[in-house]
């Protein structure tokens, strides 16, 4: 059903591909003296200088600034990292085998996510999976948002994606765990999955 007709496949990373604990980050982030983190931090949509942050406003240095000025006290850039890095909960080598076995399939495979330059520098490491592969070994292309200056659900990212790409949204899958974002993709003519966070969905795949 849900691959008929289907070329494309584009994925969300966090609560699609990664595993997320966003009350990790939160404690994390209380702990290292910013009291509004729990407000400031959401699970499908940041808000205030994490926002500003994914959506390409403030650059890295700065974003470090703006949580010390946040917090009312010096923070190290570390310690910051560290707090972030709190969202991430597991990446399941299930997920990579799964978006391995696609290519082989010959599906054509994207990422777009709300993200930032300090999960992305882990993302594209080696550490970023056991056998030493970056994110970017797993897609044909990655859209981020703070590169793109945009974040889901706006029909921006979207419609970038689109012209870059120039996949056809009826013919592409469009995964996500925010319901916002899924409902938008369904708007522009995706095919559409609405994942929970850290559920395995590899059933969607099986030969049909």
């Amino acid at each position: 059903m849900y691959l008929k007709g289907i070329k494309n496949i584009v994925f969300d990373l966090g609560g699609v591909i990664l595993t997320l604990n966003q009350k990790e980050a939160v404690r994390r982030f209380l702990s290292l003296g910013v009291e509004r983190a729990e407000e400031l931090l959401d699970p499908y949509h940041q808000k205030g200088i994490f926002l500003e942050l994914e959506e390409g406003i403030l650059g890295e240095e700065a974003f470090y600034d703006a949580v010390r000025a946040e917090a009312g006290k010096y923070i190290s850039n570390d310690d910051i990292v560290w707090g972030w890095m709190g969202f991430i909960e597991d990446c399941p080598e299930y997920k990579l085998k799964m978006l391995k076995d696609l290519k082989v399939r010959g599906y054509n495979l994207y990422l777009l996510s709300n993200t930032n330059p300090v999960i992305m520098k882990w993302a594209l490491s080696p550490n970023f999976s056991k056998e030493g592969k970056s994110l970017s070994d797993f897609f044909d292309r990655l859209y981020l948002s703070y590169q793109m200056k945009c974040v889901k659900p706006h029909p921006e990212i979207f419609q970038k994606m689109i012209e870059d790409s120039g996949m056809n949204p009826s013919e592409t899958l469009f995964i996500d765990d925010g319901i916002a974002n899924v409902e938008m993709g369904k708007h522009l003519g995706f095919e559409t999955y609405l994942a929970q966070n850290g559920e395995d969905f590899c059933y969607l795949f099986e030969s049909q």
